[in-house]
């Protein structure tokens, strides 16, 4: 399968989330075509933009298919039920981690992307939902989302298809590289390719080349 269905288009705004601090993390469905520019969606935002956001982290796609799975961990929480519930722009099904390379390129509305990195957790995470160990269970399932970079700009709406339209390297999926880089999993040998692979944010190819040296 190539082609799948983009159920939702999702963007935010900055918020207070803890204290004083604010935080996009909530993501609401739009209605109607969002633009997809190099940063991302607009209107979408990031409140810290030293870690969030920018040309390498431009589009974030959590799997509807993890939702189910979240209920049976965590019960029916509300923010099971939106689709930007993990701050994920783009809310799809059918789609996970071990399917998607680095570098896979996909045409989404009219934009065509290309998956950079998978994302790294965080305790907005936790904070969001109320519940305390959900990075631990995202770190050991490999349950991580990613993200794509913009390769052209365009539109996207509700409906519109997501499809695939090119392949990274096959033997680097979502999954390996947030096993090698995130959940430290990774092999000599893994860092020394993934920090040559071209296709891997260039933060995470530095990471990778720290951890051969």
């Amino acid at each position: 399968m190539s082609r799948w269905v983009i159920e939702a288009v999702c963007t935010g705004t900055p918020r207070p989330f803890h204290g004083a601090q604010l935080s996009a993390f909530a993501k609401r469905p739009r209605a109607g075509a969002v633009q997809i520019l190099a940063d991302g969606l607009a209107p979408d935002a990031q409140a810290d933009r030293r870690v969030h956001g920018g040309p390498e982290m431009a589009l974030h796609l959590y799997p509807l298919d993890h939702h189910a799975w979240w209920r049976k961990e965590i019960g029916d929480h509300p923010l099971l039920a939106e689709p930007g519930g993990f701050a994920s722009n783009l809310a799809v099904a059918g789609l996970t981690e071990e399917m998607v390379h680095i570098g896979d390129r996909f045409r989404c509305g009219t934009a065509l992307i290309e998956v950079s990195r998978p994302r790294a957790p965080c305790w907005k995470i936790e904070h969001r939902f109320a519940r305390s160990g959900m990075v631990a269970k995202i770190i050991a399932t490999g349950r991580c989302g990613w993200y794509f970079r913009v390769i052209e700009t365009g539109a996207v709406a509700a409906g519109d298809r997501l499809e695939r339209v090119a392949l990274g390297p096959g033997e680097w999926s979502v999954a390996r590289v947030f096993r090698a880089l995130v959940a430290g999993e990774g092999s000599a040998a893994d860092y020394a390719a993934l920090a040559v692979l071209e296709a891997l944010s260039p933060a995470l190819r530095a990471k990778a080349a720290a951890k051969r040296a």
